[in-house]
This record gives C-alpha cells, structure tokens and sequence, in this order.
C-alpha cells in the first residue's frame, strides 16, 4: 500500500476524475489508514511504499505490478501523469529481494491482470494493451484469459471483477462484450452477479482473503450476496479515494509469495 500524502485530483484520466470537486487529502489519509488497519486486524501483512510528490494517484497501488509466486512483473501506465509510478514499485520490489520483470508494453498491474486460482484474467479496452496479455502469461507463467472491457466507467478489470476465491468471482456482465461475458460465464456458471448500483460505487473493486472480503461500504446488496454466499463482508469507507476512481482493490496491491 501507499499512503496518499499528495493524493489530488489535478487532471482526469477517468469518468470518475473531475478537477473542479474539491479534494480532502487529509480525509483521504484517514479513510486510507482505516483501509490498512482493516487488513492488520485481519491478521494481514501491509508493507508500505513511499510516496512520491508529484504523484497523486500513487495511493492505487494495484496497479503498480502484479505478483505471482514471488516474481514480479512490473507495470507500464498508458497515462504519462502516472508512467514514474512503474519504476517506483519495481525498486521497492528490488530492495526487498524479489525477482523483478520490466514491462515492454502497455499494463497496468492489478488493475487489469487479477489472479484466479491457476489462471490470470486479464482487461483490455481502456488501459491495458491486449498484446501484454501474452508477455505477462511468459512472465507470470500461467494461462492468461483475455477479457474486453466496454464501460469506461470500469476502465479496469478490478472494478468490474472482484476475485472471491480460487474458483469464485463476483462481476458486472454490463461492463464487459458479449464474447468476454460468454468467457466468465463458462468458467464461473456460480459467479455472483453485482447490481448496476453496487457496481456504481465501485463494489466490485474488493479485495478478498478467501473468507473476508473487504469492499466499499456503500455497496450493501453486494455484501449482502456475500453473506449468502459463505463469505464474511468487511465494509469500508473509501469516498474521497473514489473521487480519483478507486476503491480497497485499487489502494492495495497483493504480493503472492
């Protein structure tokens, strides 16, 4: 995780980011620390990054790598405001002893790449380039399973897919073509189905521990699918973070030994 010492709203990258709303960052500091000790009550492990002035959108540390067995593969942003974030993570992940992989094209972390068991569902439509796919299957050595993105609301595959388990999903059909909807719903037939409302305040960009699942307090029909479901929903306020269109998943990034 990164702290939001210089999270701002100075440019939009995305329908969520609007420079004329006015920006708390020491509410989102307070709501972002609340996020972590969430995590440390779970009895979780959170390492920190520095942040970085100059920065803003830093705090949405998943999109800085994704980690599979202890490799890392390093992020490359489509966004110039955001690119000096990808070398910030990879010598953090290089200080701390792990094997590092630079990106040669266009991803963006977790974002976009969200592991799922032995699979690796993977975004494309407004960040990612469909070509990463296939480096980050040769990085990350597992199958890669494309999916298209058609709402640039869910410009991300981790707000429009939240990753349960190794075999449970919960997802936003709307948000997705109709080929990549057919995909999920042959490999998940189970799969929760979020409502356009949960989705709409980012519900689905949680982040699950196989048990709890940590997602933004204002989706309650969701956590209320939770519940059905076996799983113990953790709600959490994150409004001011989801001013720059993040939410838990965006703020956290899983380092997978």
């Amino acid at each position: 995780m990164c702290p939001p010492e210089h999270f701002a709203v100075t440019y939009a990258i995305n329908p969520w980011m609007d420079p004329t709303v006015p920006v708390d960052t020491a509410l989102a500091m307070t709501q972002w620390a609340t996020l972590r000790d969430t995590y440390l009550q779970l009895g979780h492990r959170v390492d920190l990054l520095e942040p970085v002035p100059g920065l803003p959108d830093m705090v949405y540390a998943a999109n800085g790598a994704t980690v599979v067995g202890g490799r890392v593969f390093g992020a490359r942003f489509r966004h110039p405001e955001r690119a000096a974030e990808a070398a910030a993570h990879l010598a953090w992940f290089r200080s701390a002893g792990f094997p590092t992989i630079e990106a040669h094209l266009v991803n963006e972390g977790e974002g976009d790449l969200l592991v799922v068991g032995d699979v690796v569902l993977a975004g494309t439509g407004f960040r990612t380039d469909p070509a990463a796919h296939v480096e980050a299957a040769a990085a990350l050595e597992r199958p890669v399973i494309s999916l298209e993105l058609v709402d640039p609301r869910y410009y991300h595959l981790d707000t429009a897919i939240a990753v349960l388990d190794a075999t449970t999903i919960a997802w936003l059909p709307e948000a997705f073509t109709p080929a990549a909807q057919q995909v999920l719903r042959d490999r998940y037939p189970d799969a929760i189905v979020a409502s356009t409302d949960d989705a709409a305040v980012l519900g689905l960009n949680a982040v699950s521990d196989g048990r709890h699942v940590v997602l933004p307090a204002a989706a309650t029909a969701l956590a209320a699918q939770l519940v059905d479901r076996g799983f113990v929903p953790v709600p959490v306020d994150l409004s001011e973070l989801l001013k720059g269109g993040g939410g838990p998943k965006c703020c956290t990034l899983e380092v997978r030994g």
